[in-house]
């Protein structure tokens, strides 16, 4: 049975199932009404930071651009350029035993595809949610509702992987950006 998060949350993914290594991190999303004559093309990415809460090196940044990052830690599913259909829109896999040692911390984003020459907003986004599956059993172990209403805002961290004490943990983090992809790379020290 899955663990219900509220932004702010924290839970243990490892401390609990040592055995857990290969995850499946799943996002998925609806659109509200919107009749701005553009899909809405929502993108899954992933900040593999170091202990400055940076990326160490470009690479580090995982997203349908550069879909598997050098460690094969963690690998981009692909990019589903309408959000259509039921259950996962886009997925992340992470394998936490090939996580390098330099790695504190894996920021799982959305961002909205050219959001401002199409005009949206998270605002016009529902139903977001974020999940933890454990690859091994097909279970799913963490669920995270964003309930926020990101009304102006068009990226969004939603949770983070990190480390703690020798062990892996999840944080809904919730935490919404103006600015798309370019406001969440400066944010993380990727050069655009």
């Amino acid at each position: 049975m899955a663990v219900n998060l509220r932004k702010g949350q924290k839970v243990d993914l490892t401390k609990g199932n040592p055995s857990l290594s290969k995850i499946t991190v799943g996002l998925g999303w609806d659109v509200n009404r919107y009749d701005g004559g553009f899909e809405f093309d929502l993108d899954a990415s992933a900040f593999l930071l170091g202990t400055s809460g940076r990326v160490t090196r470009d690479e580090d940044f995982v997203f349908y651009g550069n879909m598997t990052h050098p460690s094969g830690a963690v690998i981009h599913g692909g990019d589903n350029r309408t959000g259509a259909g039921e259950g996962d829109d886009e997925q992340i896999q992470v394998d936490l035993s090939l996580v390098p040692v330099n790695i504190e911390r894996i920021a799982i984003t959305v961002t909205i595809y050219d959001a401002d020459v199409r005009r949206q907003n998270f605002g016009m986004v529902s139903n977001a949610f974020v999940r933890i599956v454990d690859d091994a059993t097909g279970s799913e172990i963490i669920r995270y509702d964003l309930e926020e209403d990101f009304s102006i805002e068009t990226a969004v961290v939603v949770g983070e992987i990190y480390r703690h004490n020798g062990e892996w943990k999840f944080n809904a983090v919730g935490s919404g950006f103006q600015g798309g992809l370019a406001a969440l790379c400066a944010n993380y020290g990727i050069e655009t």
